[in-house]
């Protein structure tokens, strides 16, 4: 991930490692409980509708043996830089997203994507993110209030921030910024407000270095995704809002390779008199969950 298309050749490997684990772990997955056993009716049903959307493009468009050796080729070095993680929250969680997101209450969320980290340091509004003595980038100021969907305010709500630096890096997942840089889960205070002080983030691509890339930049498709804030909302008993935030003015909004920006998710960021620093005031609403859905969520983020 980087602002330029001037990347290392170690960006897709470490970003895809990183994420992998992640993965594998099933940590990515903090909306709701985990599902039981397969249903092999189920299996059936959906694993064979992709598999015949598959078939379907190469009956449709005559695809031939070189361009299958060239696909088996390609999803070789998908896993053996280990993207699959990368690949499928670029181009397919969107979709499941919105199926989620028909039955669901409260603020506008997105995807979650593949750079969440677990175990990032708590701190108590107004909070300051890690970040370096010279840390680049326009300071910035996220506030606002946390409530239920009747307006109760959340006391000790946290929201789970991260995202890049002023280059377009993600701690975790590159060399560049050291661990934890720009991330941190932040209490909000008795009214279930917070300031989360940190710099304003940069667009980047992602990484070209790697099959997802090669592939996005071979269809003519741009690579680039917006500035943006990721964050995870949680409050006992409630589920847990996975969400991005996105800048007004930004060239890539409406372009996203992700598919993530909306409308309902763009921040304007005004000047606050103090030098260049902007500040942006978002609140947020989280719907009830109960039983086992409201124990999760409740668990994020938690010492």
């Amino acid at each position: 991930m980087t602002s330029t298309q001037d990347q290392s050749v170690s960006d897709a490997v470490t970003a895809g490692a990183h994420a992998t684990e992640i993965a594998r772990s099933g940590a990515s997955n903090l909306r709701g409980p985990a599902a039981g056993g397969a249903d092999p009716q189920r299996v059936a049903t959906v694993v064979g509708a992709a598999l015949e959307g598959i078939r379907s493009a190469i009956r449709d468009h005559q695809v031939t043996y070189e361009e299958f050796d060239a696909f088996k080729q390609w999803l070789i070095a998908v896993s053996d830089t280990g993207e699959w993680p990368l690949f499928l929250d670029v181009y397919l969680e969107f979709e499941v997203e919105k199926v989620a997101a028909a039955t669901q209450q409260g603020s506008v969320g997105t995807i979650l994507g593949p750079f969440w980290l677990d175990g990032q340091v708590r701190l108590d509004s107004p909070a300051t993110l890690p970040m370096r003595d010279d840390e680049p980038g326009t300071p910035m100021i996220l506030a606002g209030q946390v409530t239920a969907t009747d307006g109760t305010p959340l006391a000790g709500a946290t929201v789970d921030i991260w995202h890049t630096d002023a280059d377009g890096w993600y701690s975790g997942f590159a060399a560049a910024p050291p661990a934890g840089n720009l991330r941190g889960v932040v209490r909000c205070d008795d009214e279930g407000r917070f300031e989360i002080h940190t710099r304003k983030p940069a667009p980047y691509t992602i990484p070209l270095d790697g099959p997802t890339g090669q592939m996005t930049q071979a269809a003519g498709w741009s690579p680039w995704r917006p500035a943006h804030l990721h964050l995870l909302v949680a409050a006992p008993g409630h589920r847990t809002l996975t969400s991005q935030l996105f800048f007004t003015g930004d060239p890539y909004l409406g372009h996203d390779v992700a598919s993530a920006d909306k409308p309902e998710l763009t921040l304007d960021p005004q000047p606050t008199g103090n030098g260049d620093e902007v500040r942006s005031d978002r609140d947020f609403v989280l719907e009830p969950e109960s039983g086992d859905a409201a124990e999760r969520s409740s668990t994020i983020g938690r010492d």
